[in-house]
């Protein structure tokens, strides 16, 4: 036998599949994305700071590291810089000794050095004296006198000065001292024609020029 079966008037409804409609509905268990900041942009650092950081590091280098003595060591330390400072004090003591006996015995040498000096010009100041108190004649006088240089001379030959040649030598700037020029015939040019002032050497030493007057001779020219 064969049943009709009944056919409904209303419509019905499609569903998708399962996954559809769980992806349909929002999920509380997923959290909401947070924006994330972009990266600082790097850059390199400045000079300054370079040499800031270098600065800050090798004060942090160059920083003593304290480090603890023991009492013994710290007596001994302070022994040891009582012992320096006593030496200094004597090493001070005796440069200053030092230098006073220096030149004390510089004072000596140039006072036994002047005494002989004038020790030998004694008996020429004698006969100065003698000369003086003369009653002869102006030849006599000038004798006596010639006398006295001669022997004055003698003297600084002993202590080996020597006058420095200058008439008829030519004329050297370095020991003659010229104070004008006079014009002779019977001279070379430029050659020293009078002596004014006897010049002296200490062995090479200059003690004084010669002030002299220089020849100048027109008719004949020094080479």
């Amino acid at each position: 036998m064969h049943k009709t079966m009944p056919k409904h008037d209303a419509d019905l409804t499609v569903v998708d599949s399962p996954e559809a409609v769980s992806s349909s509905q929002p999920d509380e268990s997923v959290q909401p994305e947070v924006p994330i900041d972009p990266a600082p942009e790097l850059r390199a650092p400045t000079a300054e700071e370079s040499a800031e950081a270098a600065q800050e590091q090798e004060s942090a280098e160059a920083a003593p590291q304290q480090e603890t003595v023991s009492r013994a060591e710290f007596d001994q330390l302070m022994a040891e810089r009582d012992q320096l400072r006593d030496r200094l004090a004597r090493l001070q003591a005796e440069f200053e000794n030092a230098r006073k006996r220096t030149e004390r015995e510089r004072s000596e040498f140039r006072d036994y050095a002047t005494g002989n000096v004038v020790e030998q010009f004694l008996p020429v100041l004698d006969h100065f004296e003698l000369a003086l108190k003369a009653t002869g004649s102006v030849e006599q006088l000038r004798s006596g006198v010639e006398l006295i240089v001669k022997q004055m001379g003698e003297v600084l030959r002993q202590l080996q000065v020597t006058p420095v040649p200058a008439v008829g030598e030519p004329f050297d700037p370095r020991v003659h001292e010229a104070i004008g020029t006079v014009e002779r015939n019977d001279l070379p040019d430029q050659h020293v024609a009078e002596e004014i002032r006897r010049g002296y050497r200490l062995r090479e030493r200059l003690l004084r020029p010669a002030m002299v007057q220089v020849a100048h001779n027109p008719n004949q020219k020094s080479e």
